[in-house]
């Protein structure tokens, strides 16, 4: 159905009550389990922003370490804020820094034992709370 002034375009469909239960159930189990992981990392001495670093270490393709650069674009957040969280993560023992073997230019960051061990916890924990969640979200089916 065309409108005056409207280009000639025509107004979307109307959108029945199920996809915003739908959207509704699933905003609500992803707070659920990002309240969750921010807990988890709490009792492992983490804050949140440590927990997201050392995975975004861990996962980055290829290797074991990532720059500041690369960890700035995976975390979305600015390289000031990143380098105030490896600040933190390296005063913690979780990360380390050392300068690249072919770059000086570059810092390559790494974790450090520490770090492994309770990333290596807290993946577990997030695993089983995946598991958990995994038949409400299966649920979940997008309508059209």
């Amino acid at each position: 159905m065309r409108r005056e002034g409207d280009g000639g375009r025509t107004a979307p469909p109307p959108i029945t009550k199920s996809p915003y239960e739908v959207l509704a159930a699933f905003r609500r189990e992803l707070r659920t389990f990002l309240r969750f992981s921010e807990q988890a990392a709490a009792q492992v001495g983490l804050t949140p922003q440590q927990h997201q670093l050392l995975r975004a270490i861990k996962g980055y393709p290829g290797r074991e370490w990532a720059t500041i650069s690369e960890l700035s674009e995976v975390l979305a957040l600015r390289h000031h804020s990143v380098v105030g969280i490896i600040d933190g993560s390296c005063r913690a023992g979780i990360v380390q820094r050392r300068a690249h073997a072919d770059d000086h230019r570059y810092i390559e960051v790494g974790l450090t034992p520490l770090g492994e061990e309770r990333l290596a916890l807290l993946t577990q924990t997030h695993l089983d709370e995946l598991r958990r969640l995994w038949p409400t979200l299966a649920a979940l089916q997008p309508v059209h």
